[in-house]
């Protein structure tokens, strides 16, 4: 059986994304320690990584997405991007951040239920198997032991329902030609609702270098790489696929944290590295094994 090199390349595009948007904690530990707040370091990161992405795209000369769509990426940064990291946050100022990591990772689901609501996307066996199998995974890495009010899991719920329309609209909209331009005028839109918060909150600016740095690596490796390797992925393997892929995330940060942060292993975080991974097998696998295909 041929492998399907774009598809390859779509799985590794989004699988990209997930190491990186997954060391965006690590960073924000250090920047934090450096005197940063929460505003003033998501500000950073949209600004510094829309005004990278914006000049690297004009440097390629990348198209520009049609003129019709600029209203929805608008919206897609200004609400959707936005709106999901306000619930987030927020919602850790009233439940414990395992309890909100693991519902926020509830998207998936949503992502392949909406799929098929609003796009007529397959529910395939495959999928539904390796949503079991990514789920139980961020499951046992996160930890079960979570506590939270009734406001901290409606705002992570809101959050996990905000990044899968986000995720639907954009496989939507973004195309893999324009996915560098379109995702430079999302971050910007994105930055423009930190902008306003930070009129009114006031910033908090990193005192150290290496405060500096970290707030420059969420920039560039957590905005810039991550929205264009998203992207460009999504364009090839659809929502449903992506958002199973994006699973790697919270792995990723666990064993980031056991590396860098002197965090410890355990088995539940090797046995649901070992489920994550079972689930993005599944899913790449052909629907129907048992009947040939034309790339026998």
């Amino acid at each position: 059986m041929k492998l399907d090199s774009q598809k390859v390349l779509g799985y590794a595009l989004v699988a990209l994304s997930a190491c990186c948007f997954a060391l965006m904690p690590i960073f924000a530990r250090v920047a934090y320690d450096s005197g940063v707040d929460t505003t003033t370091l998501l500000l950073g990161r949209f600004l510094i990584g829309g005004i990278f992405l914006s000049l690297l795209a004009w440097a390629k000369r990348s198209p520009l997405p049609p003129k019709s769509s600029w209203p929805i990426l608008f919206l897609l940064g200004l609400v959707g991007y936005t709106g999901t990291s306000f619930c987030y946050f927020t919602a850790l100022n009233h439940a414990s951040a395992s309890l909100v990591a693991l519902l926020l990772y509830a998207y998936p689901a949503l992502v392949i239920l909406l799929g098929f609501a609003i796009s007529g996307e397959k529910l395939s066996r495959n999928n539904l198997l390796a949503l079991l199998c990514a789920s139980g995974g961020c499951m046992l890495v996160i930890g079960l032991s979570g506590k939270g009010d009734w406001r901290g899991i409606a705002l992570a719920l809101c959050a996990a329902c905000a990044y899968s329309l986000y995720i639907i609209i954009s496989s939507q909209v973004v195309g893999t030609r324009t996915a560098m331009a379109s995702s430079a005028f999302i971050i910007l839109s994105a930055s423009l609702s930190y902008c306003c918060i930070a009129l009114f909150k006031g910033v908090s600016l990193p005192q150290t270098t290496s405060g500096v740095a970290a707030t420059l690596a969420i920039a560039f490796f957590s905005t810039v790489v991550a929205f264009r390797s998203f992207f460009a992925g999504l364009g090839i393997i659809g929502s449903a696929k992506a958002s199973l892929v994006s699973t790697l995330e919270p792995l990723v940060t666990v064993l980031s944290a056991v590396l860098f942060l002197g965090e410890s292993l355990t088995i539940s975080i090797i046995a649901g590295g070992f489920l994550i991974v079972a689930g993005l097998v599944i899913s790449a696998l052909p629907s129907r094994l048992h009947k040939k295909n034309e790339g026998l």
